[in-house]
């Protein structure tokens, strides 16, 4: 398995190299943002090691570009900053995991195989159909270029749908995942399946919100 890893102190990237080799992995060092931005684009690793603050471009935006550019390597933070919010911002802008420094280098390793079980299929941070997104973090939902506002309940029904583009959902899937509860009466779900149609597609003179007879509801992955 190849991992790149993005460390500014040499003495740590060399002692995460030797220690990552003799755990089987092949490693390479970038000493910097943009080494590490370039690295990644074009090799193909199976996971990122990336450290936030570093000189040339930090670590955020070194993960921020991949996820913009598309690319869904996994990668995991390494930071001195312990705190929450700067936890919440790696996650929120696309990093699949993210440990303190000091760290347990037992700790490292085994997040590292966990991302590497996982995959690096497609998780963006933004999610989209067609003109139509929705960023989970931000709270914002746009058509095109204009907001869209939505209720908690409404945003969370359009966020469950996008993250599976054109899936028929049924409506006990709905309500388990929206509502979390089997109980709530299912005729809830076309309610507000109906709020959302009056938000993001009828202004706009789309349909990405469809009806499947009998089966449930799917959002167009196209945005309609």
């Amino acid at each position: 398995m190849r991992v790149l890893v993005v460390e500014d102190e040499r003495r740590m990237a060399a002692a995460l190299r030797r220690g990552l080799q003799a755990e089987g992995f092949a490693v390479d060092l970038a000493h910097d943002g943009n080494e590490g931005l370039h690295l990644a684009r074009v090799g193909d690793y199976d996971v990122v090691v990336l450290d936030i603050m570093l000189p040339g471009m930090s670590g955020y935006n070194v993960c921020k570009q991949l996820r913009a550019e598309e690319n869904w390597v996994p990668i995991l933070m390494l930071s001195a900053k312990d705190g929450e919010y700067d936890m919440a911002d790696g996650l929120d802008l696309g990093a699949d995991d993210y440990l303190t420094k000091p760290f347990s280098y037992v700790v490292l390793v085994a997040r590292l195989r966990a991302l590497l079980r996982r995959g690096g299929g497609r998780r963006p941070a933004v999610l989209s159909a067609g003109d139509l997104s929705l960023d989970p973090a931000a709270r914002v939902v746009t058509r095109g270029e204009a907001p869209v506002e939505l209720t908690p309940r409404e945003f969370a029904l359009l966020e469950y749908l996008m993250r599976r583009p054109g899936e028929v959902v049924s409506k006990p899937e709905i309500l388990e995942h929206v509502w979390d509860t089997y109980d709530t009466d299912p005729n809830v779900v076309e309610v507000y399946v109906g709020y959302l149609r009056r938000k993001i597609d009828t202004p706009f003179g789309r349909a990405a919100l469809q009806t499947v007879r009998g089966a449930g509801y799917r959002l167009a992955s196209d945005g309609g």
